[in-house]
């Protein structure tokens, strides 16, 4: 596989999420809003975080050229969050995800990176409708996916989740 290509934003590195970033998804995993908004993945030590990135991100990385990118902040290397395009089962379409540290939350970046996440899907990879899902009660996911042109479609449930989502859709 050719090596996965880094994007940038304004003020961004989107770098695709590799081993080296373990002990950041370890803390992205555990942070209370993913918990609360996205679900325990048990992943509670940096080996699982490890496994998590090998098994689960680069898979996908290296089947389709896109997956989930950790997000790098230019001024100061600083990794603040994560964002994504996902082949997720029971989902039409690609899924797009974000996810950003407590202390880099309401800057915008998540929605910068996620906008350029947008533009890759429709220009570079060829997609023809990427999707997102979020809880009803995450008022902050559903106004990003909104703000990035994606319209509530209805409510689902994925195999094996006895959770409602709501689905946003983009025919891009």
């Amino acid at each position: 596989m050719p090596t996965p290509k880094v994007y940038e934003t304004e003020r961004l590195f989107l770098s695709p999420t590799s081993a080296a970033d373990a002990a950041f998804v370890l803390e992205l995993l555990n942070s209370p809003k993913w918990i609360q908004n996205i679900g325990d993945r048990n992943v509670h030590s940096l080996k699982e975080a490890e496994d998590y990135i090998t098994n689960r991100m680069l898979p996908q990385l290296e089947k389709l050229g896109f997956s989930n990118y950790t997000l790098i902040r230019k001024s100061d290397g600083a990794k603040m969050g994560s964002s994504g395009l996902y082949n997720r089962e029971g989902i039409e379409g690609v899924d797009i995800g974000f996810a950003m540290l407590p202390e880099f939350e309401g800057k915008g970046y998540a929605f910068e990176a996620a906008n350029k996440l947008m533009t890759l899907a429709k220009e570079e990879f060829k997609l023809s409708k990427v999707s997102g899902i979020t809880i009803k009660t995450n008022k902050a996911s559903q106004g990003l996916l909104e703000k990035l042109g994606l319209k509530f479609s209805k409510i689902i449930q994925l195999d094996g989740d006895a959770e409602e989502l709501m689905l946003y859709e983009l025919e891009l």
